[in-house]
């Protein structure tokens, strides 16, 4: 990749784990990190991080489950900062509520984040590269994708739409040049909430019993760059001591 070849890889959900590693190993290739969190002044330490690594990163306060901003961030970045080669949705929304507690709004909030704003991002991106013929989205997936459990009603139901989202789009995108993946991330990840509220999960880190989302990273990036007689839709990471 040139100055004249800009490309630009766009993170909706870009936090202080999974969500800002990924920007930062594709920024690392080149790539401008477009980065976006619902309060932009949060995502200040991660833009400064990626620059003072010689990098080019740019954060977006957005609502990702507003198709309004939606639609104006995707237009923005293809005309401002550079074509977006690579989308990566990573929202999580994983709250724990009995059946008999999970409200409407529970529910529907949840849907709205871990689903309804994925499907805008990935329509938004797609109208952006199929006239390109090429490019990467990637759905960042969970244990919650493949299987429902006691507590989480919620987020299992939208993380299922996610995965069928997800294999929609492939089966459309793929022959279209279009690289769709759901990888689904099976074990806790070193993360401040598993630090403060699972230290004993958190205690596994010395012994690589949890997942280093630099390593997360590594796998999207590899992801990305597979040639395509050899794609893989849905790889599934985890750490070697978790039980499946």
């Amino acid at each position: 990749m040139t100055p004249s070849d800009p490309k630009a890889v766009l993170v909706i959900g870009a936090g202080d784990a999974t969500g800002g590693a990924v920007a930062r190993r594709f920024a690392r290739q080149g790539y401008t990190a477009c980065v976006t969190r619902r309060n932009a002044d949060k995502l200040q330490p991660l833009v400064d991080a990626i620059r003072a690594d010689g990098g080019q990163a740019h954060g977006f306060g957005s609502d990702a489950r507003s198709e309004e901003q939606m639609v104006a961030l995707v237009q923005q970045i293809e005309r401002d900062i550079a074509p977006i080669e690579v989308a990566v949705f990573n929202i999580g929304a994983n709250v724990r509520f009995n059946i008999t507690d999970t409200t409407a709004r529970v529910y529907q909030k949840v849907w709205e984040m871990a689903c309804f704003s994925g499907f805008l991002m990935g329509r938004e991106v797609a109208r952006a590269m199929l006239p390109r013929g090429r490019g990467t989205i990637i759905f960042t997936g969970a244990t919650a994708s493949l299987r429902g459990r006691e507590g989480f009603a919620a987020f299992a139901g939208a993380k299922h739409a996610l995965r069928a989202l997800a294999q929609s789009m492939a089966r459309e995108l793929w022959p279209q040049g279009i690289h769709v993946a759901h990888p689904v991330i099976d074990g806790a990840i070193d993360t401040e909430f598993i630090r403060s509220n699972f230290p004993e999960r958190y205690a596994l880190k010395d012994r690589d019993g949890i997942l280093n989302p630099e390593h997360i990273a590594d796998a999207y990036w590899q992801l990305h760059q597979q040639p395509r007689d050899a794609w893989t839709f849905e790889p599934d990471l985890r750490p070697w001591m978790e039980t499946w």
